[in-house]
């Protein structure tokens, strides 16, 4: 068993905001599987796939993103999840591109509220996690920073990058379902950025 969770704020106002990347590529996911998250279990809600042959429980926190880990650490009891073997988490990442994915075994926070929270309420920093770019860049940003953009629905230009990570993002999780974290860190960490050139 997998436990997916992505990462937001609840409430239509937060939908398309680059801060809810996380719930929107386990929305992703769910629609490619044809079904909806209508379960309500640790504070989430949740649904079951299966990827890869392997049932996958999808979970969208409905805390806010800096209270996640109390979401996360409840689904990880009720399921008996080993969070370094079945827990992925995935989240937006300011640091990163917009429209690129990066995989990862386990590591800090990096300054992002909800894998602080979940760290610290799992007590372990050793969970995979899928990160998801949305930092502006050039043109596309026009100067938006931090918080403040964080928080603001993304343009048209922007949700068409943020769609083709949310697709690397739903195929990391099928890979990590399938093969584990260290294959699909092989598959997804060396794609090129989108719009960069062959050679870049």
């Amino acid at each position: 068993m997998l436990l997916a969770v992505g990462l937001g704020n609840p409430g239509p106002e937060f939908q398309w905001t680059p801060h809810n990347a996380g719930f929107l590529a386990i929305d992703r996911i769910a629609d490619a599987a044809g079904m909806a998250l209508t379960n309500r279990r640790g504070r989430a809600l949740t649904g079951r796939v299966e990827l890869a042959g392997q049932e996958v429980i999808l979970a969208k926190p409905e805390t806010w993103m800096n209270l996640s880990g109390e979401s996360v650490a409840a689904l990880v009891r009720e399921f008996a999840i080993d969070p370094e073997r079945e827990l992925v988490v995935l989240y937006d990442e300011l640091a990163l591109p917009l429209g690129t994915v990066r995989v990862r075994p386990g590591g800090s926070s990096g300054g992002h509220n909800g894998a602080k929270s979940i760290n610290g309420l799992l007590g372990t920093e050793r969970w995979a996690r899928v990160r998801i770019g949305v930092g502006p860049d050039g043109d596309v940003g026009r100067g938006r920073r931090g918080k403040d953009y964080l928080l603001q629905p993304l343009r048209r230009m922007e949700l068409g990058l943020l769609a083709e990570a949310l697709d690397g993002a739903a195929e990391a999780v099928s890979l990590i379902a399938a093969s584990g974290v260290a294959a699909a860190m092989n598959k997804i960490n060396p794609q090129r950025p989108p719009g960069a050139a062959a050679g870049e």
